[in-house]
């Protein structure tokens, strides 16, 4: 299979890359990145774009399946306009690129509360993003709820503090549902949907992603 990556310098997509490169069931592997990610395998092939010009990079969008990992934080983006480019704009021009292309999979990491309706703008973004790449018609599209990620040698305070304030409320049985989940182990539910036969569509919570990653 060939595979395709969106996002793959982030904490997920580097976890989700590596398993890619080390998987016998791909033979390609090529992301779509605005700057190198450092890995080196013949498999390998790396895009540098502008994802604000899909004119320059659509037609090089053609592969078995798209795993789109992309996304920022509102600090890092430098506010709501910013973000919403980087995790809506960007990921549904992408796909819609793939699915133009005949891509015939789709896997996206989108959020826990993802809800169009939300009154929550991070929450609001990912359920609009979630509606958008499911009226694309892909055969296949896989939609990962996780809870709070943990990543490795994350910096982010904030982050920090909130896995280990929901390490403790799981350790004496609270909310179970939100237990954080570390970013190989969403990379290896992932590639296990990719290989899902047959054409359906899917939104995993976070518990069912749990599934994928038990399953021997």
């Amino acid at each position: 299979m060939k595979a395709l990556v969106i996002g793959a310098t982030g904490a997920a997509g580097k976890d989700l890359v590596g398993q890619l490169l080390a998987d016998d069931a791909f033979e390609k592997v090529d992301i779509f990145v605005r700057r190198p990610g450092g890995w080196n395998s013949p498999k390998l092939t790396t895009h540098l774009v502008d994802f604000d010009k899909p004119e320059e990079w659509k037609d090089l969008v053609s592969g078995d399946v798209l795993f789109s990992c992309l996304g920022t934080t509102l600090k890092a983006a430098g506010g709501p306009a910013a973000q919403w480019k980087v995790d809506y704009t960007y990921q549904y021009e992408v796909a819609r690129a793939a699915r133009e292309n005949g891509v015939p999979k789709y896997v996206l990491i989108s959020s826990i509360g993802a809800d169009p309706q939300s009154k929550i703008f991070y929450a609001r973004m990912k359920g609009e993003l979630e509606d958008a790449v499911k009226q694309l018609g892909f055969p296949s599209c896989f939609i990962l709820q996780p809870p709070s990620l943990i990543r490795k040698g994350s910096d982010r305070f904030g982050e920090k503090a909130g896995v280990a304030l929901l390490k403790a409320f799981n350790a004496v049985g609270l909310m179970r549902k939100w237990q954080p989940m570390p970013t190989e182990s969403v990379a290896k539910a992932m590639i296990r949907l990719s290989k899902t036969a047959g054409n359906e569509s899917v939104t995993l919570t976070a518990q069912e992603i749990r599934f994928y990653i038990s399953e021997p």
